[in-house]
């Protein structure tokens, strides 16, 4: 058993699935669907509680999968999708510092979507104990390809969206009260 792997898997599992029940049921401090709706028309996701749900139901489920270590490179694709918006959509052009609103964290975590691609979810996973366990380089680069290129159909803006500039009071991202400093991740 690799103890690492395991708890890497269930530490960002558990995260993603607490920050899409953010967006979905406005659970952990969150704000539903309705402000994150709003929040993602500001930035041209139109409509904004359909992407909304959609982000919530990708990281919920998406972090769910990747807890158990089920359906490995699947999560690992619908995680990066969700990443790879967020970057686009919001950070950016912000540079790479979070610090300054940017996109490090959210390549990180799709560094970590193609470490467990790669290596696998370990023998502590669903996968693993179900016999249906994949994984290598292939099936990373797949993830990778396939989460962006999913993520950017999916999100193609309509011809009468207008994009906004990506800080807008209320952020759902940022606790109420706070400053808006825009993420969609």
């Amino acid at each position: 058993m690799k103890l690492g792997l395991t708890a890497v898997r269930w530490v960002t599992g558990i995260l993603f699935f607490g920050h899409g029940t953010q967006k979905l049921f406005g659970w952990f401090g969150g704000h539903g669907r309705d402000a994150t709706g709003q929040f993602f028309e500001s930035i041209g996701l139109r409509p904004g509680r359909r992407h909304a749900t959609a982000a919530g139901v990708a990281e919920a489920g998406g972090g769910t999968l990747l807890a158990l270590g089920l359906l490995t490179p699947a999560a690992a694709a619908t995680l990066i999708g969700v990443m790879a918006t967020a970057i686009r959509r919001v950070h950016l052009k912000n540079g790479p510092w979070a610090s300054n609103g940017g996109y490090e964290y959210n390549l990180v975590l799709i560094a970590v979507m193609l470490v467990l691609a790669d290596v696998g979810p370990g023998d502590v996973s669903l996968d693993h104990a179900l016999g249906i366990e994949r994984h290598g380089p292939l099936l990373a680069l797949l993830a990778l390809i396939g989460g962006v290129a999913g993520a950017e159909v999916l999100t193609r803006p309509s011809p009468s969206a207008a994009s906004g500039d990506g800080s807008v009071p209320g952020d759902p991202a940022g606790a109420p009260g706070e400053p808006a400093v825009a993420t969609a991740s």
